[in-house]
């Protein structure tokens, strides 16, 4: 394995199966939650056909359905009173005095115009798929002249470094820029493949060469390099950022779904807490007694908006663990006996 093999995309190099990827980051939001709610249903239901003791029974002694579903009303509006500190909690990065937003404004602007002198483009697109795309064309653009610069006159070791490096680099950025062509903010294909890019192994591996054979390097090729640094240093700012961004934009979301599930999963709980007894809907379906189908039912809605919490947060947890740190720092298992060598 070459210093540089940089390119796997995440799946490739997070230490996690594809499977266990796809179900974390990938997997629509809503069928995440739609399957697991199934799942919960069919369990409550397949427990009926073990011979316990029958749910009509427990509820005819015990009030069973008023023990089990009264319990979600003060969880649902308890998680509501949650939601409404979530959205205070996001709405609270954008409040601020006017000098306060200038001084965003001017700071977004500075980091624009720094991108656009070392890309040697005039403007870079307002849309956060686009201007990724730019900043990795550019990084692109920028091995193809440290190529260039390394035509001839070194070592057979250390061109075949620099080749290694920059293939690397081209394969990365040219699947990362496939995927960001048809990219929209506000869905997850953004943020993934901001992820996908390696850049902290690509500043490692480009600081490595340069320290490693600074003597053998040309002057234009060691500027070159640092070129290359500068831009790759780039990449990390706009990934944080627009993450920041993804992050508020999925609990705005994340707070109008539970407050829109909670109304609908407290009228499901009282209608079994008002009309459904022992004696409620006598008779079986495929098998199963009514009530157990009712009961499990209104369990799934009750639990619905607990379980839509924890998939968008699986979600968001999951990226910000492999977005700790920002720079040429891993936080993951990598060629560490090679890189100290």
């Amino acid at each position: 394995m070459s210093d540089s093999d940089s390119s796997d995309v995440l799946g490739q190099r997070v230490g996690v199966g594809g499977p266990k990827l796809w179900v974390l980051l990938r997997l629509n939001r809503w069928l995440f939650t739609a399957a697991v709610l199934a799942t919960v249903f069919a369990i409550l239901v397949g427990f009926s056909w073990l011979g316990l003791t029958p749910l009509r029974v427990i509820v005819q002694r015990h009030n069973g359905t008023f023990w089990i579903f009264s319990a979600f009303i003060g969880a649902i509006i308890t998680g509501t009173s949650i939601v409404v500190t979530i959205n205070q909690l996001v709405l609270s990065q954008e409040l601020g005095a006017v000098g306060d937003q200038r001084n965003r404004m001017q700071e977004a602007m500075g980091f624009r115009r720094d991108i656009e002198d070392e890309l040697e483009e005039d403007v870079t697109p307002p849309e956060p798929a686009a201007f990724l795309y730019e900043l990795v064309d550019g990084i692109e653009e920028e091995t193809t002249d440290l190529k260039h610069a390394m035509a001839g006159g070194h070592s057979d070791e250390l061109q075949a470094k620099i080749d290694d490096y920059v293939d690397d680099v081209v394969e990365n950025a040219q699947v990362v820029k496939g995927d960001l062509e048809n990219a929209q903010f506000g869905t997850f294909d953004v943020i993934w493949n901001a992820l996908n890019f390696n850049y902290s192994r690509k500043i490692y591996d480009a600081r490595k060469i340069r320290s490693d054979h600074g003597d053998e390097l040309s002057d234009d090729t060691v500027e070159e390099i640092s070129e290359m640094i500068t831009i790759l240093k780039f990449f990390g700012p706009a990934r944080e950022h627009f993450k920041t961004l993804y992050f508020q934009w999925e609990l705005i979301n994340l707070s109008r779904a539970l407050l829109y599930i909670s109304v609908p999963a407290l009228t499901v709980m009282g209608l079994l807490l008002m009309y459904v007894d022992g004696n409620a809907l006598p008779g079986t379906t495929l098998g199963v007694d009514n009530l157990v189908w009712v009961t499990s039912a209104g369990f799934v809605a009750g639990i619905a908006p607990f379980v839509v919490f924890i998939v968008f947060i699986l979600r968001i947890a999951s990226v910000a663990k492999r977005t700790l740190a920002m720079g040429p720092f891993i936080l993951r298992e990598s060629e560490r006996d090679e890189d100290l060598g």
